[in-house]
């Protein structure tokens, strides 16, 4: 061709045929280009090449805008076009970019195979892929083949053994062996209606054949062996040995995939069951928020009919508010309190010296009082600066029980007294320039620093009457009556009810001091209610006549005490009172008559505490055990087993939180039925007594220490 022709006339075949320089039109010649040249050279042509018109912007965008149908035809069409089409005028037309090779994978007709951008991926990385060590699977496919397994499970793989089975089957006379077989299992066959015939005919009859000297000699020959018929051969009997070696094979490697597949079962089976148990775990914290939203519901009731009723308060001095001990919806706590974790105590309060008799609060982190074995002034604090605020002096005996609410504190004594307070006047100090009782005080010194010399005196005296005087500014009343120590009590609005190791029950009018009502233990006991098992009370209830001293079991440190305290706990709702004595009896009293109704009889030994709500009444003995009545029926709904004596409990719908005699304490939750024992930052001796309120706990125990929880 001459040397003008024009650049669209240079690659066609029809005008200008086969260009010499064209490696495809010469695939015979050794010094051709190679075909990753080619491939270099079509991803470099469009960079090579201008782009003057819009019909090449147009061909630029065409591969963005088809559909894959679209794509996957051009392909098809591009591959049916012949070799000698792939030159330069075709790169021309295709206008290949790098946009469309992100798009569509690169197919090239160079030879028979079409050449992808998935096999320039791998020619890139050849060297890398011989490098790396490819992982064998676990189970039967480690040392069996893809294949070989896949021959061993396809029904192919049992023609060796029915091909077996034909060469040793025997041309034998007709026996009519199925016949005889659906008669042996009772079954009908066509000829079963023709009565009296035989059950075999005659072409069931096994005819041997006899030669002409059997007959002749009139002798009978036994029937050979049907195997005596059949010569297989050396070659035929090598070829089933080796055909029953490789089905022993496909056996194991049948037996291996089974194994594989109930492992692989038991996994699954293994999963659900674990899913289960979460979506178990899920409706078990469904029913705790429930609890939780009907709790705090009922809190935001009792709160309503709180601030409806504040307009219409007494004007006193005090106010007894209603109870926490009934307060059921969550309390008002410092933002902070969120960011503690749970289950920890995050506070220790160790003014004390001696181990903790009684405590209570009046709301998270607000005030408690707490007293120890031998300490009769309980410690004031303040629960949100963890300091102490003052005592409460006026007792003379151990403090063995206290309820606090609001700034209302009600305490009772080995004294026999039982005191009201107004926590309010607690003064911080306690001295009020005075010293401590029993200290000696110079009058000369107070004299001078008042400018009097009235009462001034060179010897020293004992500030006993004195300072008494003072000092009880912040005790309202002082309940008498009992004639020995007050054990517990429990009060709300106006009314109260103490137990004493004296065996009685009296309940008091707080705005008069007065007591309305004596209930007498012993009576009670001398006139069971029928519902009572006389031969089922404590054995030591025959000696509650005298002095009551029953010898407690050990605790977890081996520590152990009398227990002297024969009423262990009492509470009302209402006109309905419960109290546990020391013959491990619960009792359900009428305060309006004075009368026990009912007597709940389980406990083998004295009642310590108890809790009681509208359906249920929660117990803890020393016969290390909790049990939980339920009113309505008077049975035991749930017992809670331990293995040291329950010293203090306190329960709600969702958990029962228990001193159980350990370092620990007890939490058990009533939905899921678990138990859980708090020990982080805990008492290093066994808890004696606690009390919690929403998500915020205090308790008390042998160490002489207060611990604040957050729960």
């Amino acid at each position: 061709m001459p040397s003008d022709t024009p650049d669209s006339f240079r690659g066609d075949p029809k005008r200008n045929g086969r260009n010499n320089s064209d490696p495809i039109s010469t695939p015979n010649s050794l010094a051709g280009p190679s075909k990753l040249q080619l491939m270099q050279k079509a991803l470099m042509a469009p960079f090579s090449q201008r782009k003057n018109d819009s019909s090449s912007i147009i061909s630029d965008l065409a591969p963005v805008i088809m559909t894959p149908r679209m794509m996957n035809a051009a392909s098809t069409v591009s591959s049916k076009q012949p070799r000698e089409r792939i030159g330069n005028s075709s790169m021309s037309r295709s206008r290949m970019d790098f946009a469309t090779l992100g798009r569509a994978p690169l197919r090239l007709g160079l030879g028979a195979r079409r050449i992808t951008s998935r096999d320039l991926e791998i020619v890139e990385a050849t060297e890398q892929l011989l490098h790396v060590e490819v992982p064998e699977p676990d189970g039967v496919a480690s040392n069996v083949s893809l294949l070989r397994g896949f021959n061993a499970t396809i029904p192919s793989a049992e023609q060796s053994k029915s091909r077996r089975r034909q060469m040793r089957s025997v041309d034998a006379p007709h026996i009519g062996l199925k016949k005889l077989g659906m008669n042996a299992r009772g079954l009908l066959t066509e000829e079963d209606d023709h009565e009296g015939q035989s059950v075999t005919s005659e072409d069931d009859v096994v005819v041997v054949p006899r030669s002409d000297t059997t007959l002749r000699k009139g002798k009978r020959r036994g029937r050979e062996s049907l195997s005596a018929t059949k010569m297989l051969g050396k070659d035929e009997l090598t070829r089933q040995r080796k055909e029953i070696l490789r089905d022993k094979e496909n056996i194991n490697i049948k037996r291996s995939l089974v194994n594989n597949e109930i492992v692989e079962i038991t996994h699954k089976i293994q999963t659900l069951d674990d899913i289960r148990t979460k979506l178990e775990e899920d409706l078990i914290k469904l029913q705790e928020d429930e609890l939780e939203l009907d709790d705090e519901l009922q809190g935001v009731k009792e709160r309503l009919e709180f601030e409806q009723s504040s307009s219409t308060r007494m004007s006193q001095s005090f106010q007894i508010t209603h109870s926490s001990r009934r307060r059921k919806g969550p309390a008002f706590l410092p933002s902070e309190h969120a960011e503690l974790p749970p289950g920890v105590a995050f506070m220790t309060l160790d003014s004390h010296t001696a181990p903790l008799s009684a405590l209570d609060f009046s709301e998270p982190y607000g005030t408690l009082v707490s007293a120890s074995l031998e300490d009769s002034q309980p410690i004031v604090w303040d629960l949100l600066s963890g300091t102490e605020s003052g005592r409460l002096r006026g007792h003379t005996g151990t403090v063995k029980c206290i309820q606090v609410e609001d700034t209302v504190c009600v305490t009772g004594s080995e004294d026999s007294s039982v005191r009201l307070w107004d926590l309010r006047r607690v003064d911080a100090d306690g001295s009020d320039g005075w010293g401590d009782e029993g200290e000696m005080v110079n009058l000369s010194d107070v004299a001078e620093e008042e400018g009097s010399e009235e009462g001034a005196k060179q010897n020293g005296i004992r500030n006993g009457v004195e300072k008494e005087q003072i000092e009880d500014a912040a005790c309202l009343r002082v309940l008498e009556g009992h004639t020995k120590a007050v054990t517990t009590l429990f009060f709300e609005d106006n009314c109260l009810v103490t137990g004493a190791s004296d065996k009685t029950l009296r309940q008091w009018d707080l705005t008069t001091g007065q007591c309305v009502m004596t209930m007498d233990i012993l009576w009670a006991i001398a006139h069971p209610t029928p519902s009572t098992l006389a031969n089922n009370l404590f054995a030591g209830a025959a000696a509650s006549v005298g002095t009551f001293a029953v010898p407690m079991p050990p605790r977890a440190d081996g520590s152990w005490d009398m227990y002297e305290d024969y009423v262990g706990g009492v509470q009302f709702w209402g006109y309905g009172l419960v109290s546990g004595s020391g013959d491990g009896a619960v009792r359900m009293w009428d305060m309006r008559t004075g009368q026990a109704h009912r007597t709940l009889v389980g406990h083998s030994a004295p009642v310590t505490c108890l809790q009681f709500d509208e359906i249920h009444i929660a117990s803890g003995s020393l016969d290390k055990t909790i049990r939980i009545w339920d009113v309505r029926t008077g049975g035991v709904f749930e017992t809670l087993k331990y293995d040291h004596p329950v010293a203090a409990l306190q329960f709600d719908t969702r958990k029962v939180i228990a001193a159980t005699g350990e370092n620990g304490v007890k939490i058990y939750n009533r939905t899921s039925m678990l138990q859980s024992t708090l020990l982080t930052n805990g008492h290093t001796s066994p808890v004696e007594r606690l009390r919690y309120m929403d998500r915020y706990m205090v308790t008390g125990g042998r160490d002489s220490t207060v611990k604040v929880w957050s729960l």
